[in-house]
């Protein structure tokens, strides 16, 4: 367990506004905050934060907890890690040897091993053996400063070219594997994943080699390989060059298609570049990207399946609150071309003149249809009218409707007419989809047994919500709680847990804050004792009320119908058994 002492001072260093702000836009509604769910895609702010419990809920998706459960959630760390890295941001050096820190050990040591491996790739570049790869590189324009900015490296043709360094340096064969730079062999033993490749480290927002991307120099193989998902690397959660793109004063980021294109797009001196690792824009990128900026320049290939990445990428967006804007790239494929053609000051044009996502499709739109002929005109407006049902602002779809009118001088309210029926229904069938998706997530949450108690036994469930929220407000009332309750009484295990950390806290005469709790708990408990915290009448629970609750939940038992002792468990039978006998002394 961290020292008390540690955790006081991290709890006193620590504003959870403050932590929760370098990823949520957050906005003041009276004492709390509100924001978009970092967790979950929503246009309706669900998530708030409580600033006098230090603590958040997410009243879509239930998540909830402290600054230590928020930063696990937002970077994929385990506690320590998030300890660690909310200590870092404190100030604070962390205990050694306090806890169980297996996990960590073991992503410090792939932390170690992608480092070493990062170094030799470099190096290699450099030697006589990494002329040809090189040279290449200076054909594509990219000068020795961008290449040492960047640790570009080169992984030649061999089998154990990095297997053979590495174990030189001490790792071993599975430290490879794992750390998926090397690949199990049929008969022991393992291979190199990159060979003859170029590589591009990939780097965390806390400058770790997380991973690697390679570029094939051959025939063999796929055009680029990415380094599978590993301790300290999920693909879909990660940016390539997000490491120098959080930094940046620009107003916006550009998301690129590929490793070249941010490159060279850094080298014409535009900082604020990132791209996708391989795979389609998840919506966690998608988040990640909102942390740093409110507006993202989509800057993918011309060609087909660029613009099919395009179109998905802005639907992706559309749920985060990012606005969108379309880079279009004439007489060049990709960013990379156009800066070799026309060079930096030709781009930057191009950024301020870029379109927004509806222009885009507009844009589209009008190479499909000819709007010279009848057929093309209706085509056109039918489509449009699809386009502008999902289109959220009133004032812009009255924009783009006159603008659309006017141009090819059809009656506005003709069109006006057939865009409010698609409204309608969109909202019918976006209602109906809305209870499709509630349905499995109700489901989900009635599977929990401390759920369905709740829905059994809503009037004991609420009473334990109630005791516990007493206690964490106020422990100076565990004396006399502790001496009419005991954990064994709660009838939802969830709830049960819960009270039994708060009470093993307040019995050494120690807080029951959030933070303390964290280490104790798991994300559901955390989630729980959020929920139970946010929830209405929560906030000024005195004695007498609590004494109340205590007396309701122990009636739990007393207080059954014969059908109700019928169908109780084994295990609440015996209570039930017990509490007759207890009442009968």
């Amino acid at each position: 367990m961290l020292p008390e002492s540690f955790l006081n001072e991290l709890k006193y260093k620590t504003d959870i506004e403050q932590v929760i702000s370098r990823y949520v836009q957050l906005r003041r509604r009276g004492r709390n905050l509100t924001g978009l769910c970092p967790f979950h895609s929503e246009k309706t702010p669900s998530f708030t934060v409580y600033p006098d419990t230090q603590s958040f809920y997410c009243f879509g998706c239930g998540a909830g907890g402290d600054a230590i459960t928020f930063v696990k959630k937002a970077e994929n760390l385990d506690y320590m890690e998030a300890v660690r890295a909310l200590a870092e941001r404190a100030g604070l050096t962390v205990p050694e040897g306090s806890v169980d820190d297996s996990g960590r050990r073991l992503k410090a040591r792939v932390l170690e091993l992608n480092r070493a491996a990062a170094r030799h790739f470099h190096q290699n570049l450099m030697s006589d053996r990494g002329r040809e790869a090189r040279g290449y590189l200076v054909d594509r324009g990219l000068t020795k400063a961008t290449v040492v900015k960047f640790g570009i490296g080169y992984a030649p043709e061999s089998w154990d070219d990095l297997r053979g360094h590495l174990r030189g340096q001490g790792f071993t064969d599975q430290e490879m594997i794992t750390a998926a730079l090397a690949n199990p062999g049929k008969n022991g033993g393992c291979y190199d994943t990159f060979r003859n490749r170029i590589i591009f480290p990939i780097i965390d927002l806390r400058g770790g080699v997380i991973a690697f991307g390679g570029r094939n120099l051959g025939e063999q193989g796929p055009k680029y390989l990415n380094s599978g998902d590993t301790p300290v690397f999920k693909k879909s959660r990660s940016l390539f060059a997000m490491n120098f793109a959080k930094g940046t004063k620009r107003p916006e980021l550009i998301l690129c298609e590929g490793y070249m294109d941010v490159v060279s797009v850094h080298q014409g001196g535009f900082d604020n570049a990132v791209a996708t690792l391989g795979t389609a824009l998840t919506p966690e990128q998608a988040r990640l990207i909102g942390n740093y900026t409110k507006t993202v320049v989509l800057s993918y290939d011309s060609d087909g399946p660029g613009q099919a990445a395009t179109r998905r990428a802005i639907a992706i967006f559309e749920d985060t609150g990012v606005k969108v804007r379309v880079l279009s790239i004439p007489d060049a494929k990709d960013p990379d071309e156009f800066l070799k053609k026309f060079g930096p000051q030709r781009f930057e044009l191009l950024l301020e003149g870029s379109a927004g996502a509806v222009d885009f499709e507009i844009a589209k739109l009008k190479k499909s249809y000819d709007p010279d002929t009848p057929e093309g005109k209706v085509g056109f407006l039918q489509e449009f009218v699809r386009l502008m049902a999902g289109v959220p602002s009133p004032i812009q779809r009255e924009v783009y409707l006159s603008k659309i009118c006017r141009e090819l001088e059809v009656d506005k309210q003709a069109v006006a007419m057939q865009l409010e029926a698609a409204l309608r229904k969109k909202k019918k069938g976006t209602e109906k989809r809305e209870a499709r998706e509630l349905r499995p997530f109700t489901a989900r949450q009635a599977s929990a047994k401390t759920d369905l108690e709740k829905q059994k036994y809503p009037k004991f469930v609420l009473a334990e919500e109630r005791i516990i929220a007493y206690l964490v407000r106020s422990p100076d009332g565990w004396g006399w709680v502790s001496r009419e309750l005991t954990a064994e009484e709660f009838i939802s295990p969830r709830d049960r847990a819960i009270y039994q950390a708060v009470a093993e806290r307040l019995a050494e005469e120690l807080p029951a804050d959030m933070m303390s709790l964290s280490s104790r708990l798991g994300e559901e408990e955390m989630a729980r004792i959020s929920e139970i915290l946010a929830s209405p009448g929560s906030e000024n629970i005195s004695a007498q009320e609590a004494e109340d609750y205590i007396r309701t939940l122990k009636s739990f038992y007393t207080q059954k119908t014969s059908e109700e002792v019928g169908n109780l468990e084994a295990e609440d039978w015996k209570k039930y058994i017990a509490s007759i006998a207890a009442k009968k002394k």
